[in-house]
């Protein structure tokens, strides 16, 4: 019987080998072919922190419940993960000595501890005394007492000691790099013309010597490992305790997560693999897999800046916005017209001066926003604490449960109240994911209302390097409705139907998303089959979710012409039964691809929506999320333009074939980049007047 979906994990295993066919690509610059081994890294570090930890637990349980749920028995999607992840790390391996070779071209050198001039190690031996030394503790293994406390976003360097009159005794030890403290790359003195860098894990061990001198030992072999645990927590029910007691409980019990993933240099000494392997009670059955000495590769997303400059695709950073170029104030301009922000294309700032405007502005009285993750040194954060300092009233609706940003969010919370700033936690069971803001004042007794709906996180840091929209508007049905989801969020303890209901403008999700969508796509099956045109635009993060890829097939069958494009996860799988089979592509570029839109030709009228969800369950059933319909016709066909501007891409489109081996989009025309394309159709606009 052929399958009717791919499971969603070796779904997400194909999304991070397009990451890696960046890292592979010799017309990525050198800088960036790095970057993306590290964005490999540290994607795969969480898969294996969430999505492969879910999967041992459900394998545990057995049932058909979870096998459902997981498209197939979790046993054999985790052994397939092993296989394919095994293969990546190969060609991982492999990428890694390619782009070394060019790093030599230009004269950038990695040194290990074996390969350094005398004055190189005299810099590293009092680069030690001076700022490592104080950073680490050994720790001596033995076999009966129990292993030490491992962190799974650590890098372990395993040491294994010899003496030459011991012929049959040898000691292990491990030390953990201060990577956090002090980063993982010093910069070597080099020969004239030329950078030589040396990781951390290599300045300790040019002074292992000295580091276990006490105990007189003549030979080290040391080797770096790391492992990846369990990142999940579960809340207790304990109607005693607070969201914030059970998250901060949830944190310090992460710490007891049960290992995932053992990743170590295939050059360990033997016997002190068999000591850590049995210590960890690893299995079979756990992913334990060999690589090359360099883990954690993550941290090579941060490489120092040590390569001759490169032409990049984008000659200019984000530019301003057209309709803000001569406007003194963004507040103005919004109470005029709806304007719509294309990350990172567009300037963040916009959203900013909203609030600091906001802030200032002695007729505002009150200002409310949802927060999911936050810049550290969040400009957004700052204009809300200075607005409650004014005496607005400032609430913040601030997800605490945005996983691994939980002890972030609750240092904004603690330093939020402090300033005089209300924050709600969310509602029990559903992480609020919609990204909203509404601000309002009283002019001549009459209230005045506006504020935006984003795609993204309200984040200046990532709005860099994240393709996300925002709609910028004063429009009163947008208003009204999310006035109808804080009033939800305010009364936590009613039932969400109760509060947001009868929505005009917004598609929210637990309450009408679903069905308003599968609703949206069956018009389009009834206008298709009364003869007429029948379209389909999807801009998705990921399409895993049941309902909606059967309702898609439905579609597909009657022959709707669908057009997908999914950065990640993508579960469905094309049928000889479709009219119009499923166009699926998949954009890995400079930037992230971040944004939702929906598009439905919907008899002519043209139906379009940005949202913060994505067709997966967890957000349509397990999340507040929204969707905002594009009012302006202007709006809506640039919206449009953005996406058929993305279809057109035939360098750095992956096509979704059943095999989701992620071939490029191959035609007879001109190169064509969208990310580029997009940049010059935006900045074109800057140069009309507004």
């Amino acid at each position: 019987m052929a399958k009717k979906f791919i499971p969603r994990d070796i779904s997400w295993l194909s999304f991070n080998a397009r990451v890696l066919q960046e890292a592979a690509d010799t017309n990525v610059p050198l800088p960036q072919r790095i970057k993306f081994l590290g964005i490999f890294s540290n994607n795969l570090d969480e898969f294996f922190r969430v999505r492969v930890a879910a999967l041992k637990r459900a394998a545990e349980i057995d049932t058909k419940e979870t096998k459902g749920y997981f498209y197939e028995d979790p046993n054999v999607i985790l052994e397939q993960i092993t296989e394919l992840v095994i293969k990546q790390q190969k060609k991982f391996d492999k990428i890694w000595q390619e782009v070394q070779k060019e790093m030599a071209k230009q004269k950038v050198f990695i040194r290990t501890a074996d390969q350094l001039s005398e004055s190189q190690l005299a810099f590293v031996t009092d680069y030690f005394d001076r700022e490592v030394e104080s950073s680490i503790i050994p720790l001596i293994l033995d076999e009966v007492r129990p292993l030490p406390y491992l962190r799974d976003k650590s890098l372990y360097l395993g040491v294994a000691m010899y003496k030459k009159d011991w012929q049959y005794q040898t000691k292990f030890a491990i030390i953990e790099l201060p990577s956090r403290q002090l980063g993982r790359f010093v910069i070597l003195p080099s020969p004239k013309g030329e950078k030589h860098i040396i990781l951390i894990e290599d300045v300790v061990k040019v002074n292992l010597p000295y580091i276990f001198s006490y105990f007189g030992f003549d030979e080290f072999v040391a080797n770096t490992f790391k492992i990846t645990k369990d990142a999940e927590f579960d809340l207790d029910n304990d109607v005693n305790t607070t969201l914030v007691e059970k998250i901060s409980k949830g944190i310090k019990n992460r710490r007891k997560g049960k290992p995932t993933r053992f990743v170590f240099d295939k050059d360990m000494d033997q016997m002190l693999l068999e000591f850590l392997i049995r210590k960890l009670h690893l299995s079979k059955r756990d992913s334990i897999i060999p690589g090359q000495k360099i883990h954690n590769f993550k941290h090579f997303m941060d490489f120092p800046d040590v390569f001759k400059s490169y032409h990049k695709p984008f000659e200019r950073t984000s530019f301003e916005h057209p309709d803000f170029s001569n406007a003194e104030r963004v507040t103005d301009i919004i109470l005029q017209k709806d304007v719509l922000l294309s990350f990172p294309y567009h300037q963040f700032r916009p959203m900013i001066d909203l609030l600091r405007e906001a802030a200032m502005d002695p007729d505002v009285k009150t200002i409310k926003i949802t927060i999911y993750r936050m810049a550290t040194n969040s400009k957004i954060a700052n204009a809300l604490v200075n607005a409650a300092r004014n005496g607005k009233e400032v609430t913040v609706m601030l997800e605490l449960r945005a996983r691994f940003d939980e002890e972030h969010n609750m240092d904004w919370k603690e330093r939020f109240e402090m300033e005089g700033v209300k924050v709600l936690v969310g509602i029990p069971n559903k992480k609020v994911h919609a990204k909203l803001c509404i601000i309002k004042k009283r002019v001549n007794n009459r209230t005045i209302q506006y504020g935006f709906v984003s795609t993204g996180n309200i984040n200046e840091k990532t709005a860099r390097i994240y393709g996300d929209h925002c709609l910028m508007t004063s429009n009163k049905s947008v208003m009204a409705d999310i006035n109808k989801i804080f009033a939800a969020l305010q009364k936590p303890k009613l039932p969400l139907e109760n509060s947001i209901k009868n929505c005009k403008s917004l598609l929210t999700c637990p309450i009408d998303m679903r069905q308003q969508i599968m609703l949206f796509i069956d018009q389009e099956i009834q206008e298709v089959k009364a003869g007429k045109k029948g379209h389909i635009i999807l801009k998705i993060n990921s399409l895993s979710d049941k309902d909606c890829i059967k309702k898609l097939y439905e579609a597909a069958t009657a022959g709707v012409k669908i057009e997908l494009i999914v950065r990640g996860i993508y579960c469905a799988i094309n049928q000889k039964k479709f009219v119009e089979p499923l166009h699926g592509i998949s954009i890995v570029d400079e930037y992230l691809e971040h944004a939702r839109v929906f598009y439905f030709y919907h008899g002519g009228k043209e139906l379009t929506y940005i949202s913060s969800a994505d067709l997966m369950t967890r957000n349509l059933d397990y999340r507040i999320e929204a969707a905002v319909k594009i009012n302006s016709r202007k709006l809506k066909t640039e919206l449009k333009d953005l996406l058929q501007l993305q279809l057109k891409d035939n360098v750095k489109a992956r096509i979704f074939n059943n095999l989701q081996n992620n071939e490029y989009v191959s035609n007879k025309k001109p190169d064509f980049r969208s990310q580029i394309e997009i940049f010059k159709y935006l900045f074109e606009k800057t140069q009309v007047p507004a």
